[in-house]
């Protein structure tokens, strides 16, 4: 006999959708396309990198909506439940999506600003912006924000079409403000959603998707159920769902713990809860520091970095990625927590003992990442390189993080990731900078330290050649940046300077 499993329900078309008996790992693509029908929404490459398969999604914070755009193939389905959910068919069909005049045009802004500004051909990815700019537009233009190209250049990031080009759909992005407006009834939809929150206290004892509302239940449930899967965004376990075909009987979902998505600005430090979203862990970061910007935009598409946590990246511990090798650089802190021994905490890099293995016992969770706060002679640089500029995975990312009085280093803190089994602490390079001029011998000394240090692998993004060189250049790259040099690269390259 099959465990029955809470019921999953959302609201969509302003009206709620109640779908029973929803396996734990059946994604949000798949109950849309094969049980609703729904195949406005497509399948592209099933792992979030083509963004055919956007949907937005309606979430209810602090009495408002929050709207973001995520990947359905390799979102978990029961991780919507309670929420708005719009399609690309749903956005004419919403009784809820209102005309601000009183004659109703017949397709919402950022339907009719593609079909104006000639932004699909083929149309098999045309669904997918379509909801990344119905995203875009409410949380900028129903807020009276413009949309610069750069703007639509980052949001858009996720999104990848094939024979259209870019031109029209940028285009679609920066016309949408300038056709009729349309606007989402939220009193109305926020009334419906908490109706639908009434009952999520039966979300969590569903025996298959364990959803705990607040953090000492949701460490009662790890210690119960050490063997279910942890689960935040699901970007990476998303994968292993579509691409190896694994299956999970019991789901533990952290990202319903209220003290899991709270971001604390303390005097000395940022305290970044474990269920913060991508998206929102590095805006706390970049107000920090600005010069995050580009890194962060470059971190994952924004479908990716609105479903993917902070806590999820780190726990999940891929030497590829980006966030670990900046957190070690600005020596942050994780904690770590069950419900028997309460909390310890220690330094990031000293989370990880292999490849995708770490410390953490099986009843505990990471619950938050401690970031200390800048000092007045700190110099921060981050860099990312890959093959593809957007929505790519790092073949080597260094981040480094120096303090400088009168020409002398006096602390440095360098993260390195894609060059060994774990994201990792380069100790040597910082310990040939550490006391000494800053200056282009020392450099020099120190690229040499960062090369003999890591002995990285060959693989389909980088030879273990290649990745050391990099290395090396990059730390020189750092030195020349900070005696005044413009950087040239890719990104600080505008198409339109060259026009």
């Amino acid at each position: 006999m099959t465990t029955p499993h809470h019921p999953l329900r959302f609201i969509r078309r302003g009206q709620p959708t109640v779908l029973r008996d929803v396996p734990p790992d059946r994604t949000l693509l798949e109950v849309l396309r094969e049980d609703l029908g729904c195949t406005g929404t497509k399948e592209g490459c099933g792992e979030g990198d083509c963004g055919a398969c956007t949907v937005v999604l309606g979430e209810a914070r602090d009495g408002r909506l929050h709207y973001s755009a995520v990947n359905s193939c390799i979102r978990l389905a029961h991780s919507v439940d309670g929420m708005a959910l719009w399609t690309v068919e749903d956005l004419a069909e919403d009784p809820l999506i209102q005309p601000a005049a009183d004659t109703a045009p017949a397709l919402h802004p950022a339907q009719e600003a593609m079909v104006q500004c000639h932004g699909s051909q083929c149309g098999f990815c045309t669904p997918g912006f379509v909801m990344s700019l119905f995203g875009m537009y409410q949380n900028h233009v129903c807020k009276g924000q413009p949309i610069t190209r750069q703007l639509a250049q980052e949001e858009l990031s996720g999104n990848l079409c094939r024979c259209t080009g870019y031109r029209p759909i940028l285009d679609a992005a920066q016309h949408m403000a300038s056709l009729p407006a349309m606007a989402v009834n939220e009193t109305e939809l926020l009334q419906k959603m908490e109706l639908l929150a009434l009952d999520q206290q039966a979300l969590e004892a569903d025996p298959a998707y364990i959803a705990p509302a607040t953090l000492p239940a949701l460490l009662a449930a790890r210690a119960a159920h050490p063997q279910a899967q942890v689960v935040a965004g699901c970007t990476d376990v998303g994968l292993w769902v579509t691409k190896l075909h694994k299956q999970y009987g019991r789901i533990l979902d952290v990202t319903r713990a209220a003290e899991l998505r709270q971001v604390e600005q303390q005097p000395h430090h940022i305290a970044i809860g474990a269920a913060v979203t991508l998206t929102d862990a590095f805006a706390a970061l970049t107000a920090q520091w600005p010069a995050l910007h580009t890194f962060a935009t470059r971190f994952a598409g924004l479908p990716v970095r609105n479903s993917g946590t902070l806590g999820g990246n780190v726990a999940n511990g891929s030497p590829i990625g980006d966030s670990m090798p900046l957190l070690i650089a600005l020596r942050a802190k994780v904690v770590l927590a069950s419900s028997a021994r309460g909390e310890r905490t220690l330094a990031l890099e000293d989370l990880y003992t292999g490849y995708r293995q770490n410390v953490m016992a099986p009843d505990e969770l990471l619950v938050r990442i401690v970031v200390p706060r800048s000092g007045v002679t700190e110099v921060l640089r981050a860099y990312k390189i890959s093959k593809r500029f957007d929505d790519d995975i790092s073949a080597v990312c260094l981040v480094v993080n120096l303090d400088i009085e009168g020409d002398v280093v006096r602390r440095a803190s360098i993260g390195a990731g894609g060059v060994a089994a774990t994201p990792a602490r380069a100790r040597q390079a910082e310990a040939a900078l550490t006391g000494q001029p800053w200056s282009a011998a020392t450099v020099q000394r120190a690229a040499e330290a960062l090369q003999a240090e890591f002995s990285p692998i060959s693989d389909m993004r980088a030879s273990g050649a290649y990745r050391r060189t990099v290395l090396a250049s990059l730390l020189q790259r750092f030195w020349l940046e900070s005696q005044g040099e413009e950087a040239v690269s890719v990104e600080n390259f505008r198409l339109e300077a060259t026009a």
